[in-house]
This record gives structure tokens, C-alpha cells and sequence, in this order.
């Protein structure tokens, strides 16, 4: 693809020149994003793209950093295998994307403009490799057997090994320690645009072996979810760090997207409600994380940008937040898992007061900075659905690979 490989030549040469100036670097990600997005569709893209710069010109504001200008080619180059792999069906290559989008987080998550966080690095490296080698070993196996007891073996190693990368209950105990450790800045970028690929991956690998017998499987899923709403939701409501707020509010949100893979046995048209639903969740939780942690930096931003993070999290028609978990609970119950639907009506009530208190938290006022003024667009972002994104399942539906 042409696309793809002048957007890492621009993003290596970039890259090599930010010795001079930082800002080469800075201009060079921007354009190797914008150049390797006219080759997807354009609804994703765009999205994707306001995430990555987001997450750019967030890691403006700490230029001081150890790996100053080579941390834009790091989210750049995650951007990119993001737009890239809503284009592949390969098990390969889906599975050299997902590497390709964790290991820069390795580094990411140690730096900030002080010194190397090199004990939170360190718990958050160990963790990342072990979810890989289980993510890995069971996408591999769930193409390669017909044996139904090694199926099953390998689609549970998948899903833990999913959780566990993205931080699902109760594989999750990574989640809070790095997220009140590490730097806000990169902590969002972690909780952000790091969390597309693995799930977009694994949607796309349990729908391609997916089989009638998969049912009691989807069972443990929905009890998986379920525990880890309620562990996320609860844990938030007992702290008062914004940060570990942030962290378990991470935990209960990756929870509803996890449930959405109940629907995958079910009706076409209530996997692509399912999956768009999940997607839409994670933009709401990349914006909200995006916005959330760039008010820490900034140690406050204006209530009208938090409230509005706020809102779509609950989830208060017609923010994002709303569609995305209307899409979800419509496909659980039409899959039969009406239980879980209505678990997560609850969770979405336990979740409103830490919210309303993070709100009260970080809105504290306008300050012209950086940082606030990406936490103000990461909250308009949550404005786009004031359109029903019905075209938003249209494009689930033409996803290559579901």
C-alpha cells in the first residue's frame, strides 16, 4: 500500500531529524497520519485521526521528556496501525499490528517531564508481554484446530489475554498503580488510542472461528464483563485521586465492550450493532480519557468541558455516550443475554456519582494552556452524535473481516 509506506518514510525521516528540532518530528507524525488516513474510510479515519491528535499535541506540553520528538513517532505510528487494521483480514499481519501498537507503550508509560517512571515501566511491561504471548498463542490456535476442547482452551486463553492488555477485571491490577503513577499525558494515550487494535483483532478472529458450540464460552464472557463493571464502578466510587477515578472508570468501560462479544454468534445485524457499539464506547472512553487526563496536567479545565465528558459517560442522549451503550444493551438483548443488559443499566446508575464528583474535581476553571485546550475538543468530540450514528453501524457492517 502507497499509503502506508509513505507515511513511515515521512515518519522515519521526521523521526531522525528531531534531533535538531523537536517540532520536525511533531510536523512529520501530523502529516504520516494524515496521509496514511486517505486510504481508509473516512468516518473511521477522521476519528481515529482527532484521537492521535489529541494524544500528539497533548506530548507538546511535556517537551521536556526523556524521548522528546521521538514520542510523536511513537503515537504516529500507533495511529497508523490503528487506521490499518480496520483494512486487513490476514491473521499475520493483524497480529504484527497488535505488537506494533504495544510495545511503543512500553516507553511511553515511563516518561514525563521530571524522570524516568522506571518502576511503573517496569510493572507495566511484565504485564503487557503476558497478555501478548496469551493474545498470541490463542488467536493462532482458534485458526489452526478443530479439536473443541483446544478451541475452547485457546478462545479463553484470547480473552484473557485481551483483558489483560486493555485492563478487564480481574486481570486488571496493573490499571490503577500506573495510571496514578505514570505521567497524565502519557497514561491517555495508553487508555486511549492504545485499546482500538486489540479489540478490533479480536472481534475480527472470533468471528472468522466462531462456532455453534461457542455458546457456554459467551456465558464466561458475560460473567467476565459483568465482574468487571462492577469491580470498575465500585472501585471508583471509593476513591477520590482523579487519577485512580480515571483508572477504574478504564476498568468498567472496558467491561461494556467486552460484553458486546456475546453477540457474536447471534443475527448479523446484531453483530454489527454489537460491535458498533463497542467502538463507539471506545471513543467515548479515548475522548474522555484523553480530556480527563490532559485536565490533571493542567490541574483543571472549564466545568462546560468537564460536565460534558461527564454526560456522554453516563450516558445522557444524545452524547456518544448514549449510542454507544444503547447499541450494546440493543444487541445483548436481542443475543438473549438480557441479564447482562440489565447489568449494565445498573453499572451505568452506580457510575454516576464518582463522574459527577470528577467533574466537580477537574472543572475547576479556564486556564489558556495546551492541555485545556485539548480537553475542551476531546469534550466537543463527544458532540458528533447529535445525528443518530445509524451510519455509524453501516460502517461496522462494511468492515473487512466481520
Amino acid at each position: 500500500m502507497i499509503e502506508l509506506l509513505a507515511s513511515l518514510i515521512i515518519l522515519t525521516i521526521g523521526a531522525a531529524l528531531s534531533y535538531k528540532d523537536i517540532r520536525i518530528s511533531l510536523v512529520a507524525s501530523i502529516v504520516a497520519v494524515l496521509v496514511m488516513m486517505t486510504s481508509g474510510n473516512a468516518a473511521y479515519s477522521a476519528l481515529i485521526l482527532f484521537v492521535a491528535l489529541l494524544n500528539i499535541f497533548s506530548l507538546y506540553a511535556m517537551r521536556q521528556n526523556q524521548i522528546a520528538g521521538l514520542d510523536y513517532a511513537l503515537v504516529a505510528i500507533m495511529a497508523i496501525a490503528t487506521l490499518y487494521v480496520f483494512m486487513v483480514d490476514n491473521l499475520a499481519m493483524m497480529l504484527v499490528l497488535f505488537m506494533v501498537v504495544s510495545a511503543p507503550t512500553y516507553l511511553l508509560v515511563m516518561v514525563s517531564d521530571e524522570k524516568l517512571n522506571v518502576d511503573v515501566g517496569i510493572k507495566y511491561v511484565t504485564f503487557m508481554v503476558i497478555a501478548t504471548v496469551l493474545f498470541i498463542i490463542g488467536a493462532v490456535l482458534l485458526y489452526s484446530t478443530t479439536n473443541p476442547l483446544i478451541y475452547s482452551l485457546a478462545f479463553l486463553m484470547l480473552i484473557i489475554g485481551l483483558s489483560m492488555e486493555v485492563g478487564v477485571a480481574p486481570v486488571h491490577e496493573w490499571v490503577p498503580d500506573v495510571f496514578a503513577s505514570a505521567d497524565p499525558i502519557p497514561v491517555s494515550i495508553i487508555a486511549s488510542l492504545a485499546k482500538f487494535v486489540p479489540f478490533i483483532i479480536a472481534y475480527k478472529i472470533i468471528v472468522a472461528t466462531a462456532t455453534p458450540s461457542l455458546w457456554p464460552l459467551l456465558v464466561v464472557v458475560g460473567l467476565i464483563a459483568a465482574a468487571s463493571m462492577f469491580v470498575g464502578n465500585i472501585g471508583a466510587l471509593t476513591t477520590n485521586e482523579p487519577s485512580r477515578i480515571l483508572a477504574y472508570s478504564t476498568v468498567a468501560n472496558m467491561g461494556y465492550i467486552l460484553a458486546t462479544f456475546v453477540a457474536i454468534t447471534a443475527g448479523k445485524e446484531y453483530i454489527y450493532f454489537a460491535i458498533a457499539g463497542g467502538l463507539l464506547q471506545l471513543f467515548v472512553n479515548s475522548f474522555g480519557k484523553v480530556g480527563y487526563f490532559a485536565s490533571i496536567k493542567s490541574k483543571g479545565t472549564s466545568p462546560i468541558a468537564a460536565y460534558l465528558l461527564t454526560f456522554s459517560f453516563i450516558g445522557l442522549p444524545p452524547l456518544m455516550g448514549f449510542w454507544s451503550k444503547l447499541f450494546i444493551i440493543y444487541s445483548l438483548v436481542y443475543s438473549q443475554f438480557i441479564w447482562l443488559a440489565v447489568i449494565l443499566v445498573l453499572n451505568s446508575a452506580i457510575s454516576v456519582p464518582y463522574y459527577v464528583r470528577l467533574a466537580r474535581l477537574l472543572g475547576t476553571g479556564w486556564k489558556f494552556n495546551l492541555t485545556s485546550v485539548v480537553a475542551l475538543f476531546a469534550s466537543i468530540a463527544m458532540l458528533i452524535t447529535l445525528i443518530p450514528p445509524m451510519w455509524f453501524v453501516d460502517l461496522v457492517s462494511m468492515m473487512k473481516g466481520v
